[in-house]
């Protein structure tokens, strides 16, 4: 099977970003901005994801994107962090919604994840691109990456790709 393409919007995209570079089958990961159709054709911060379905499962991506960011809550940033999965086609669309629906029973409050069709993809700087890697110890990936990263370890450890979780961070406790 060849690769496939889905985004994922919910939460900062450097996040975003981190914790979908780690995960074992995913190709390539571009960050930056996604709209969709209307009403939702404001860009809002998401990622791009490459990966490989042969190697890890939409719904493994669906459960990690629902996981690593607020999925239940329709906080006051939502319009600049719209949670949603951008899908590509009609059938992806399907699967996804199926996903989401199946994995709602292991949230006590109800998913606000959206699943909207992709329309336009704007990257942002490059200077922005693979800010994990860039600013490992900065303060903003120990307060709000690295919990990400911590959580995909313990709970995703089987998804990371090999020689990964020596890379991610732990946080100290």
């Amino acid at each position: 099977m060849s690769n496939a393409r889905i985004g994922f919007g919910g939460g900062c995209h450097w996040c975003t970003e981190a914790v979908f570079n780690a995960l074992r089958g995913v190709e390539q990961v571009s960050q930056g901005f996604i709209k969709s159709d209307p009403p939702h054709d404001s860009f809002s911060e998401a990622v791009l994801v490459d990966y490989k379905p042969a190697e890890i499962p939409l719904e493994v991506l669906i459960e990690v994107h629902l996981r690593t960011h607020s999925s239940t809550s329709n906080h006051k940033m939502r319009g600049k962090y719209r949670s949603a999965v951008y899908t590509f086609s009609n059938e992806q669309s399907a699967a996804t919604q199926d996903a989401l629906t199946k994995l709602q029973g292991a949230f006590d409050l109800k998913l606000v994840t959206q699943v909207l069709q992709h329309v336009a993809f704007r990257a942002s700087d490059d200077q922005f691109a693979n800010y994990q890697e860039k600013n490992a110890d900065g303060p903003f990936c120990e307060r709000y990456i690295d919990p990400k990263l911590d959580l995909l370890r313990d709970k995703y450890g089987d998804w990371i790709k090999a020689g990964a979780s020596r890379a991610i961070p732990r946080r100290q406790a």
